[in-house]
């Protein structure tokens, strides 16, 4: 055989594999994708997870299987999807209080939020309110920056657990107010929050859910959103903006991450149709009834998303001198 026949052939080959390989993409997904959780069902991911996987089963004809991955701080779900085939059959629905903060708090992570991963879509958001003990006299968050400045190490904060985002905030607010406050970690959000509803512990920074009920039969008293705007299932209390603090914001997501090295096209099918369903009314009443937001971004926009998020709370862990244990 010629030369040029011989270079003739391998180019055709090399076409034609190609395309098979491109259509088998662009046909993604032809079975079932894991959506991999790094919490314990029950959660704000688990409600993530479960609400985008029922959503994408539908519309993409293949069973979305939600599977929670607990442990490890997030790290134990985060090394699996990282170390999974790069195919687009096996993905992460990251949190950022561990996605972003981690690297900030393990020195020797086996696994990297930028080059571990390929970005897919922000999903949603989940805001933070400011609860304190019903006997606690503090009523406005001004008060509460007062009673803390008069007795620097007595007011003590709740959280879900060292380096949490729970944990983070009370740091925050403490660092925001010159006055130092005690960290009391649980394990997990609900033990935590007992304990402020029987007044063993004076304060926590957490999501609407798990306390709008709470604050509205007396059991407990919000003071104020951390961020710039109100929220709908706690709307006479204030943002942290209007009451006096414009600078305290914490807010949580979550986004679908892939391996580094998913083909393109099927990152890209998967980003269009989460966008998709992230528009809906249905989607995003849900996301509300939850008291998060939905919030969308494409590859490109994640991607740098993920890099200035890391940036920032690396940033913040740094100067609060959070530590885990």
């Amino acid at each position: 055989m010629a030369d040029s026949t011989r270079r003739g052939v391998i180019v055709l080959s090399l076409l034609v594999k190609g395309g098979r390989a491109l259509a088998q993409e662009t046909r993604y997904p032809e079975r079932s994708v894991t959506l991999v959780v790094p919490a314990a069902p029950g959660g704000g991911g688990d409600f993530t997870a479960r609400l985008l996987g029922e959503a994408l089963t539908r519309s993409l004809g293949q069973p979305f299987v939600v599977e929670n991955r607990a442990g490890g701080s997030g790290n134990v779900a985060s090394i699996a999807v990282a170390r999974a085939a790069p195919d687009g059959y096996t993905l992460l629905l990251a949190y950022s209080g561990s996605h972003v903060a981690n690297p900030a708090l393990f020195p020797h992570l086996a696994w990297d939020p930028v080059r571990s991963f390929a970005p897919v879509a922000l999903v949603l958001r989940a805001p933070h309110v400011v609860v304190v003990r019903k006997d606690l006299p503090a009523r406005t968050l001004e008060e509460l920056a007062k009673l803390a400045r008069s007795s620097p190490r007595k007011l003590t904060y709740a959280s879900s657990g060292a380096g949490t985002i729970q944990h983070i905030g009370g740091e925050q607010f403490a660092r925001l107010v010159g006055a130092p406050m005690v960290h009391v970690p649980y394990r997990g959000a609900g033990p935590a929050m007992n304990d402020l509803v029987a007044g063993n512990i004076d304060l926590m920074i957490t999501t609407p859910p798990s306390v709008a009920g709470l604050v509205r039969d007396g059991s407990v008293r919000a003071l104020a959103m951390v961020g710039p705007a109100r929220h709908p299932m706690l709307p006479d209390v204030p943002s942290a903006a209007e009451a006096g603090f414009p600078g305290f914001e914490l807010e949580a997501w979550f986004a679908v991450y892939a391996p580094a090295g998913t083909p393109q096209p099927a990152v890209e099918r998967l980003a269009a149709e989460i966008g998709r369903v992230v528009a809906t009314p249905e989607f995003r009443r849900r996301c509300e009834e939850s008291g998060t937001y939905a919030a969308y971004m494409n590859p490109a926009e994640l991607a740098a998303f993920t890099v200035s998020e890391r940036a920032h709370w690396s940033g913040l862990i740094q100067r609060l001198g959070i530590r885990v244990e």
